[in-house]
């Protein structure tokens, strides 16, 4: 694609893999690969100095301040650690120890370690929750206003969009309520970050009044896993302290084939975005139709971002587990399954000829598998009402004991504890685990799915805090 001379940071890297070096510094494997493999080939670390023609912090400077650009932002930083880590940072830049934060329940489980972090107070908001499909929607502004109404000292409004299933809430009505009160919106865009680059699609969330935006470059660009970066605005933002907070979240051993990849990926859809992005969306819009035509439902409509294919069991009676189950067997790895959704994960990278390959096939294994229809079961982390009793910090360093499951209800919870994916959570620490939550979670178990970040996946044995 020719993008060397307009990304810094992938020019270096080239430069750097293309001659001949005699390092005397970290990484160990000093390039060679005859050691380990190919598995370290490539990799390319930042030069502590500032070089102009090396990865160096000087030179990531330079690629940041071109992304901040292109987005319109005030502050550009580039992540090593996955949004995970920037969502760290942004949750600590906006609040501190006993600040109330607004915070939506779709959220991914690192704005809750972020908040344990920060010593934050969580205020939990839900989306709407559509009956139809189980799955969540949009979190309205009223629902924001009457919640900031009930609590005008937070500090900051915090919320996922798109959420995990590609539904998106109006960001113009929440960012107005949110600076009605003088608070910054921070919207973890972790599935977002090609949003912007075709007219068909969505506007980044910063150019919808968000003040800061977390995307995973790594998720729908071409760059490397753990690749992220942040986009903030700082009429309601300290700068500085996002500045702060970041590198305190980031590794000093940065990756520079990650940053060059970010970089690489900037300069793609800079120039080549919307040609490239377009027939991706044609395609996956007849994916949705040839699903709907089968008799196979899919999420559709106007808030839905157009690259997101999320297919609906319930009522062909298929266990999407089995779908996934054969589809492995092709060596076709989806994005998520569970017993009544299936979620190919679809990119720029894709072709329209591998999408509707992925789609007929999807369709003759659903068909294969038919069976009775099941009700819509509503999700377990949206469904699950949080009794918060202590913050998650305080809950996170408590002294804690093991119990089984059963002596587990009506006890505080020690620990996360998510479906995964999403990875939103249905007991975070210092909440009460309630009987139906503890129902949630079983069923969700007993129907395939992973329990995740919970010291017993099995749920017969649960962390609570100790009694006083």
């Amino acid at each position: 694609m020719g993008l060397r001379n307009s990304a810094p940071l992938l020019d270096a890297w080239i430069r750097d893999i293309t001659s001949e070096r005699f390092p005397f510094q970290i990484p160990g494997h000093k390039g060679r690969i005859d050691l380990t493999g190919p598995v370290v080939e490539g990799d390319i670390p930042v030069l502590p100095g500032n070089h102009p023609n090396r990865i160096s912090p000087s030179l990531i400077l330079e690629a940041e301040a071109l992304a901040a650009k292109l987005w319109g932002a005030d502050l550009c930083r580039f992540g090593v650690n996955g949004s995970t880590g920037t969502n760290h940072a942004s949750v600590m830049a906006v609040a501190g120890p006993g600040d109330k934060v607004i915070v939506s329940r779709t959220l991914h489980k690192s704005v809750l370690v972020g908040m344990v972090y920060a010593g934050v107070v969580p205020i939990w908001v839900r989306p709407e929750i559509n009956l139809q499909t189980g799955l969540p929607e949009y979190l309205p502004s009223s629902r924001l206003r009457e919640t900031l109404e009930q609590h005008p000292d937070a500090k900051a409004v915090l919320i996922g969009e798109p959420s995990y299933v590609g539904t998106m809430s109006n960001i113009p009505r929440l960012s107005s309520v949110c600076h009605q009160y003088g608070i910054p919106l921070v919207v973890d865009a972790a599935w977002a970050a090609h949003f912007g680059f075709h007219p068909d699609l969505p506007k980044n969330p910063l150019d919808e009044g968000a003040d800061i935006v977390v995307t995973s470059a790594h998720k729908t660009l071409p760059s490397y896993s753990q690749a992220s970066f942040v986009l903030a605005k700082g009429d309601y933002v300290d700068l500085p302290r996002l500045n702060k907070a970041f590198d305190s979240t980031q590794t000093t051993s940065m990756s520079g084939r990650i940053l060059a990849s970010i970089d690489a990926a900037r300069a793609l859809m800079q120039r080549h975005g919307a040609e490239l992005i377009g027939p991706v969306i044609e395609a996956t819009a007849k994916g949705r139709q040839a699903l709907r035509e089968a008799g196979i439902g899919v999420i559709d409509g106007q808030f839905i971002d157009p690259l997101k294919l999320v297919i609906l069991l319930n009522q062909t009676g298929a266990d999407g587990n089995l779908v996934e189950a054969e589809l492995l067997s092709a060596n076709i790895d989806l994005e998520m399954a569970n017993r009544d959704v299936i979620i190919p994960m679809i990119t720029m990278a894709d072709t329209p000829d591998r999408i509707a390959n992925l789609v007929k096939r999807i369709i003759e294994l659903v068909q294969k598998h038919r069976g009775e229809p099941r009700p819509v079961k509503i999700a377990a982390a949206f469904s699950i009402e949080p009794e918060v009793v202590i913050t998650p910090r305080d809950a996170f360093f408590a002294p804690y004991e093991v119990v089984s499951g059963s002596d587990a209800i009506g006890r505080v919870s020690a620990e996360l504890i998510c479906p995964y994916p999403p990875g939103v959570p249905v007991l975070s620490p210092g909440e009460r685990i309630t009987e139906s939550a503890m129902t949630a979670l079983l069923e969700a178990r007993d129907s395939g799915i992973r329990i995740a970040f919970v010291s017993d996946p099995s749920l017969l044995t649960f962390k609570v805090l100790r009694d006083n």
